[in-house]
């Protein structure tokens, strides 16, 4: 059995034994719990860090708030909580960025996430989009790919910034298909995308969420997506394995993570209410309306996804050398 394959076992042995051992706080909730959110108000994560939130209280019974830690790609919130009390009352709402892509693509970080989080519930999954300038000469994947061949190094990406998921989507993407195109990082999305849309750079791989509103009205165009499947949302958009990229999927995320070492039952709880919130009729509307969709599962299945993906990812970051101190 190699490395991963005996990590990921460990891992799944471990969770499945946390969740079937006996309940040791029957009384949690008695208290305000908070949710810390990575990231500043307003943003992705915590429009949905909200809307998961508002349906807690009336599972668990207690009122729930969030909190708001943002700096350094989501690091300082995840340091907060990684030193909280492992109670359950201080938990960490985290995305692909701040979950894993950071951890993995940062050399000197003080906490590892393997090890500082236990895993409690994913609460949306939403996929990229590769969008061009709407002048951009390539109409398809495989015309950007030849295009891209035949001017190495011609070609510019942008990216929400450097070891963001953005800049890895397009990292990614450079692996499968043998290109050479230019990374130029911005101090955001929204600035990476306005310069697809100025011109200043040729592409970006963006959460579909964010960039719908934009393809519909033309002012990008969508070359593919990173799901296995077409999204209902664009059914004329082709996925990447469609267009001739093997293999390549890019999911994006939200979830709820909680100090290790929180007993099993409470872990359980939050699991069960953070499934519930997203699967009222408001909730799940509500996720709709911003693109996202609910997957729910069990804190093991949760542990066992944010294994996958850290092992996929460190991979990615190992053959880019990128290096993020």
């Amino acid at each position: 059995m190699s490395a991963v394959a005996t990590r990921r076992a460990a891992l799944v042995a471990a969770l499945l034994a946390v969740a079937a051992s006996p309940t040791s706080a029957q009384s949690f909730p008695d208290r305000l719990i908070r949710v810390i959110v990575p990231f500043p108000p307003g943003g992705p994560v915590d429009v949905i860090a909200r809307i998961v939130v508002q349906g807690l209280p009336a599972t668990l019974g207690q009122n729930v708030v969030v909190e708001n830690r943002p700096g350094a790609s989501g690091t300082i919130g995840a340091r907060a909580v990684a030193s909280s009390p492992a109670d359950g009352y201080t938990l960490l709402f985290g995305n692909i960025s701040s979950l894993v892509v950071t951890p993995v693509a940062t050399n000197n970080r003080d906490f590892d996430p393997d090890k500082a989080f236990t895993p409690v519930a994913k609460a949306s999954q939403n996929y990229e989009a590769l969008i061009v300038n709407a002048d951009f000469p390539a109409r398809s994947v495989r015309e950007l790919v030849a295009y891209a061949k035949a001017n190495p190094g011609k070609l510019n990406f942008g990216s929400a910034g450097v070891g963001n998921v953005t800049h890895l989507a397009a990292e990614l993407f450079k692996q499968r298909t043998g290109i050479d195109i230019v990374h130029v990082p911005y101090k955001g999305a929204s600035e990476a995308i306005t310069a697809v849309i100025g011109g200043q750079v040729q592409m970006f791989f963006g959460d579909i969420g964010g960039v719908l509103p934009l393809i519909r009205e033309g002012r990008v165009r969508a070359l593919a997506i990173s799901s296995e499947m077409r999204s209902p949302d664009a059914l004329n958009v082709p996925t990447m394995i469609e267009s001739g990229v093997p293999g390549y999927v890019v999911l994006t995320y939200t979830g709820v993570v909680a100090p290790a070492g929180t007993p099993p039952d409470v872990v359980q709880k939050l699991n069960a209410a953070v499934n519930a919130a997203l699967q009222t009729p408001e909730g799940a509307a509500a996720l709709r309306r911003i693109g996202a969709e609910n997957v729910p599962g069990s804190p093991a299945e949760f542990g066992v996804f944010l294994a996958a993906e850290r092992d996929k990812w460190r991979e990615v970051v190992r053959r880019s050398g990128l290096k993020i101190e």
